[in-house]
């Protein structure tokens, strides 16, 4: 293939979505977005990621959003970039897999708002479970991207990272997408990855990279000079830490060479100004530090499952373990076959580290989601379980060879049944299927606000009624 000249390279931003999921444990309000939306939308940014990942949840859970709306919202002022959003496979937005009539729905519904680009991923980097959700935002009209999760480990090389992309590629997607969740990927291996890619694949090409280890704008750089398209980068209050890089330090560095963004400084000063006063609200949350830690480069820990072992410690009274379980955990990640740790397979193996080192142990206790793991409900394990392991965790059973979602029943008409009475829109059922006892609290409290329904009455009404979701038996 002929040598390409250099073209500029386009920003997505993400401060509206993983920015702030990074640093500030997804809290931020839409009250808080909505005054920069339109000075955001001059910019000409790639796009804006501003919803999917644990936004959705993380609306109803703890912010008393609908996040329907949020997307709403954002779409009415945001009239010339496109909106962007992270979704999980067959996962969607949840933490294990979902019937095919709900991923169907979801997609559809999702583009119906306004999302004009879907990043799609699968942890495990199972391809067939992210089958139906390219095949329907395809059909929708979406621009699909088809993403790889970068991980190390003795099974993680170029070769199938780019084998990867093939099956991405031969499925339709649009654009290829490498997702360094854990700020894992070093400047020269970027640029080899990138170099590869484009040498197989005539498909723009995108690199989303955190900042934890330090090396996330150096990576940029070299992914850049190979060739790369578009970089994920935040307004700067809201980057560096287990965020993005920040986007006016990009910009700068290119300004005057072949990959020019050609975006104005001034303006992206002018945002970062606002962020900077919204910042110190979310402050309480105590992950806004935006220091390096390269230990990621050991135990390969995001940030937010830093966060989520923290939080397990400190139930169990077991803080003075913190570095024992983060040695634990790349044991356990090789004895169940190297997953990416994103989520969900970062809690799964999270929690099976913390396990292991709070009860003198290991595997004493065996968590429900390790078991479907090892029984290959999540996916295809990157690499073969240890036998070991794999029996002291599902026996003599055998794991399954199928798409996990084949052993699904359909969801959505059992839940309308349960919770339909509080829906005022078909995307509140889509809500419950993914978090039911989430969305059932919201929508119940909603209708207590807007209707003066008796919250006691609803309670008696249901309480008896049996969980309508038929999932696997472990």
């Amino acid at each position: 293939m002929p040598e390409k000249t250099p073209q500029k390279v386009m920003l997505t931003d993400t401060s509206l979505r993983d920015a702030h999921q990074s640093r500030f444990a997804t809290r931020m309000k839409v009250e808080d977005m909505i005054p920069v939306l339109e000075k955001l939308d001059t910019v000409g940014y790639h796009s804006l990621e501003m919803w999917g990942g644990a936004t959705f949840d993380t609306c109803m859970r703890f912010l008393n959003e609908d996040p329907w709306e949020r997307l709403s919202e954002i779409r009415k002022r945001v009239k010339n970039t496109k909106l962007q959003m992270l979704l999980r496979g067959q996962n969607i937005l949840g933490y294990r897999n979902y019937p095919d009539d709900v991923v169907t729905g979801f997609v559809q519904r999702i583009i119906e708002r306004g999302i004009d680009i879907l990043r799609i991923f699968d942890a495990l980097n199972d391809v067939r479970n992210m089958e139906k959700a390219i095949e329907v935002a395809k059909k929708e009209g979406a621009h699909v991207q088809g993403t790889i999760c970068y991980t190390i480990s003795p099974v993680h090389d170029i070769p199938l990272f780019v084998k990867v992309a093939g099956e991405l590629v031969d499925l339709g997607v649009d654009s290829i997408c490498i997702k360094d969740m854990a700020g894992l990927i070093s400047p020269y291996m970027a640029f080899d990855l990138v170099t590869a890619l484009k040498k197989e694949y005539d498909i723009p090409l995108q690199l989303h990279c955190h900042y934890t280890s330090g090396m996330a704008s150096m990576s940029y750089l070299k992914a850049i000079e190979a060739g790369c398209d578009v970089v994920d980068t935040a307004s700067s209050p809201l980057a560096l830490g287990t965020s993005q890089p920040p986007a006016e330090s990009l910009v700068a560095t290119l300004r005057g060479t072949p990959y020019d963004t050609g975006l104005d400084l001034s303006l992206l000063s002018e945002i970062a100004t606002y962020w900077k006063d919204v910042v110190p609200k979310y402050e309480e949350f105590g992950v806004a530090s935006s220091g390096v830690d390269t230990n990621v480069l050991e135990y390969q820990i995001p940030g937010g499952m830093i966060s989520n072992l923290t939080s397990q410690l400190r139930e169990a009274n077991a803080m003075d373990k913190y570095q024992e379980c983060l040695a634990e955990v790349p044991k356990v990640r090789a004895e169940l076959g190297y997953p990416p740790l994103v989520t969900p397979t970062s809690q799964i193996v999270g929690t099976q580290a913390v396990f292991n080192v709070i009860m003198g142990e290991r595997y004493k206790v065996i968590p429900n989601e390790v078991k479907n793991y090892v029984l290959g409900y999540y996916g295809r394990p990157p690499a073969k379980i240890d036998p070991e392991i794999q029996k002291l965790v599902i026996g003599d059973a055998e794991p399954i060879t199928h798409r996990p979602a084949d052993m699904l029943e359909p969801m959505i008409e059992e839940a309308r049944k349960k919770i339909g009475r509080y829906a005022q829109k078909e995307e509140d059922i889509l809500s419950y299927c993914l978090f039911p006892q989430v969305a059932d609290k919201f929508l119940k409290e909603r209708a207590i606000k807007r209707a003066g329904v008796d919250f006691e009455l609803l309670e008696e009404q249901d309480k008896a009624a049996d969980s309508p979701f038929t999932y696997h038996p472990v």
